[in-house]
């Protein structure tokens, strides 16, 4: 399995066995499969999303949103809790053109991607065990368990 490391943007080989073993990327050192969200970016965001094998949980936001920020500790919580899926954040202030590609309506808007397809989306803010249902169901419903 293909994983990019959010720190220096290698492309790492990792068995899928050894993945909730926290490994390290071959170049960097850098954990590939950080337990808190990452940050994404118009520079990092095409490499990272399109390379990684792993899904992404992507979090629409903007520092002035309230709803962002009542949410943010509930994405990282559940960051924390699945080494299978990379939880990311992308400022829409800062990435425009990123929240423009994604149509953002409203945020917070929760995107989840597998390579460059999205799989599901959600907006409006989400407690840690909604957000970590609605992943589940779409988790499942992607692998067909």
């Amino acid at each position: 399995m293909i994983i990019v490391c959010p720190a220096c943007g290698a492309r790492n080989r990792v068995p899928e066995d050894k993945l909730e073993a926290n490994p390290n990327c071959g170049q960097c050192q850098h954990a590939l499969i950080p337990l808190a969200p990452i940050e994404l970016n118009e520079h990092n965001f095409s490499n990272f999303v399109t390379h990684s094998e792993l899904p992404v949980l992507i979090d629409l936001w903007a520092e002035w949103c309230g709803p962002c920020k009542m949410m943010a500790p509930h994405f990282e919580q559940v960051a924390k809790q699945n080494p299978r899926v990379i939880f990311a954040k992308i400022n829409t202030e800062e990435s425009p053109r990123l929240s423009g590609a994604f149509s953002v309506r409203s945020i917070p808007t929760l995107v989840l991607m597998n390579k460059a397809n999205e799989i599901a989306r959600i907006s409006g803010a989400l407690r840690s065990t909604e957000l970590q249902q609605w992943l589940d169901q779409q988790l499942n419903a992607k692998t067909g368990s």
